[in-house]
């Protein structure tokens, strides 16, 4: 690879010091490299999108950047995440196996969700739908491709990508799903009643949540985001169409390390 470009969380990185780092290493190796801080726009020829911050800026710059098709490598600042491949640690000797040594890239779905058949937005993690205002359960209509599933009585509903299964999906008791996987998982938030569990889904099944009325028929209203963002408020009535996305995310991977090695140092696990 020769051409470089690099995101930073600013407030990770307040001084830039490590992004200048970077920059630094990779034009010393006769490459080129540019900043966001310094071109906000990603060049025409860029061939890997460096992300220098935490999962949470990572997957920002998956959803800003979905429809490039230039993978990302995420640079970890702070404590281990589930998406971030390199370490400041040991920095140098990731960026040098980048520039000359083997990598390979691993596809995430993302979803994709319209609402009220107008807005429409993308997530590489999740699609939530959450009670908005009064603390009071809401009624969630659940169909897929046409056909009712369920109806929760929850504090909300997590649509959940694999990638997406580790981050409010496992908060909430769903499965954990291997990341590269092609599926759907939804799971309820708080639900009011017993044995309700997560449903997994395939990635080509088409699903709708439709908020519906109060116990005495009153107009609830409900906040939708994706990966946390974006978010829209919603009222009695409204659906939300989700699917997956056409577009993926592509993580560039350096090291040999299992998703299941990961999982296990996250979980604290021998």
């Amino acid at each position: 690879m020769n051409q470089f470009y690099v995101i930073t969380n600013e407030k990770k990185d307040k001084t830039l010091e490590i992004t200048y780092r970077i920059k630094q290493y990779i034009e010393q190796q006769g490459k080129q490299c540019v900043l966001a801080t310094e071109s906000p726009e990603v060049p025409g020829d860029t061939e890997c999108i460096l992300v220098l911050g935490g999962d949470g800026t990572l997957i920002r710059a998956a959803r800003d950047l979905h429809s490039k098709d230039i993978p990302l490598l995420g640079i970890n600042i702070g404590t281990l995440g589930y998406l971030t491949e390199a370490d400041i640690s040991n920095l140098e000797e990731c960026l040098h196996q980048l520039i000359y040594g083997e990598t390979h890239v691993e596809e995430r779905m993302m979803l994709k969700g319209t609402v009220n058949g107008e807005g429409e937005d993308i997530a590489l993690n999740d699609i939530v739908l959450t009670r908005s205002g009064a603390l009071r359960v809401i009624k969630f209509n659940v169909y897929v491709n046409g056909e009712m599933l369920n109806t929760y009585h929850s504090d909300g509903i997590i649509v959940s990508t694999p990638t997406g299964s580790t981050a409010y999906n496992l908060s909430a008791g769903g499965p954990i799903v291997e990341p590269t996987a092609a599926m759907i998982v939804i799971t309820p938030i708080c639900s009011h009643a017993l044995n309700t569990s997560s449903i997994v889904l395939s990635a080509e099944d088409e699903i709708i949540l439709e908020v519906g009325e109060g116990h005495h028929g009153d107009e609830e209203e409900v906040s939708i985001s994706f990966d946390g963002e974006h978010s829209i408020l919603l009222r009695t009535g409204d659906k939300v169409v989700i699917k997956k996305a056409e577009d993926k995310t592509e993580l560039l991977k350096l090291s040999k390390v299992s998703f299941l090695e990961i999982l296990r140092k996250k979980m604290k696990g021998n």
